[in-house]
């Protein structure tokens, strides 16, 4: 019986309890030792708050609630202290929220999370200021902006928007059916059914610009196995069907790193017989493929295709000669 259960089966057998019960019953009912259930009623009475009287270390001894049992109920979050720890981590992200809407709207979040550390912490100041989140290329979307477009999302309507596409610099209108925001490395996406295109598209939300709902238009939506299929398949946030598989070898130095690391739901690595690492991702697009694999320089070299082999030469050598130039001023 998992410790959840265990403490839920001993609130109600304590709760329903017409007289005191003993300590050799619970063991027995809850299927646990001595030890765990002395820990589980510890955890009751002194984290949970729960009225527990006449609690010795007799093994004939009776426990019970008091005259508090009648009105009192389980919390409805309780944790582990390591879980509870664990929410350190969500207390320090809260409030790097750069945007005030949601900042403001998750305040109220932040506070309950720090009352609940205080009060596994015995009512001290944990030392926040030990734990570092280090963001890097985080782009600033604005508040209102992800406000519509969250929303849209969630009341299944329709969104007309301007976008201005990075890869392009062009801006062009887009009727679209949201679909899913996704988290993707510091960065929010918008996936969506594009309705002038009638395919599936990715829009980065910081270029997304006057949203707005679309009266009297049905939201289209995409079965989630449509989706997975869509956006999965392939390497990055390029979604789209995975045309082609790269092989990539690592250095024995870099192989260290790379074989711990998760570059898609559908890799494929092993080492080599020189300690050397091959790794093999399916990809549609390469651009983002290709920087994660230059970002290692010397120590990655791609293999296959051909195509792919070729692409990675050519920015080498553009970035080469742009060094034997002397910098501007």
């Amino acid at each position: 019986m998992e410790r959840l259960e265990r403490i839920v089966r001993l609130h109600s057998l304590l709760k329903s309890a017409r007289y005191p019960l003993s300590l050799r019953s619970l063991m027995e009912e809850l299927r646990c030792s001595r030890a765990t259930l002395y820990r589980d009623i510890a955890f009751l009475r002194d984290v949970l708050r729960a009225p527990i009287e006449n609690l010795t270390i007799d093994e004939a001894a009776h426990i019970r609630y008091g005259d508090e049992g009648a009105a009192y109920e389980l919390p409805g979050l309780w944790l582990s202290p390591e879980e509870l720890r664990a929410l350190i981590v969500l207390e320090r992200l809260l409030p790097r929220q750069e945007s005030e809407l949601i900042g403001s709207a998750l305040e109220p979040l932040r506070e309950a999370i720090g009352e609940l550390l205080r009060k596994q912490a015995g009512g001290r100041e944990l030392p926040y200021h030990r734990i570092r989140i280090v963001e890097i290329g985080q782009r600033r979307v604005d508040a209102q902006v992800f406000g519509v477009v969250a929303n849209a999302l969630l009341e299944r309507k329709r969104l007309r928007f301007r976008y201005k596409a990075r890869s392009t610099n062009q801006e062009s209108e887009r009727d679209v059916s949201p679909q899913r925001l996704v988290h993707y490395r510091d960065n929010w996406y918008l996936d969506a059914y594009d309705h002038d295109r009638e395919a599936l598209r990715s829009f980065s939300v910081d270029r997304i610009r006057e949203p707005v709902p679309v009266a009297g238009e049905s939201c289209r939506d995409i079965p989630d196995a449509e989706l997975d299929e869509h956006y999965r398949s392939s390497y990055g946030i390029f979604a789209g069907p995975a045309r082609e598989r790269a092989v990539i070898r690592f250095s024995a130095r870099a192989a260290r790193w790379v074989a711990e690391e998760r570059w898609h739901g559908q890799q494929e690595g092993r080492f080599l017989a020189d300690g050397r690492y091959e790794l093999s991702v399916p990809y549609g697009h390469p651009r983002e493929l290709l920087m994660d694999v230059l970002r290692y320089g010397p120590e990655a070299e791609v293999v296959s295709p051909v195509s792919l082999r070729e692409q990675a030469k050519a920015l080498l050598e553009a970035t080469l000669a742009g060094y034997e130039r002397p910098p501007e001023a």
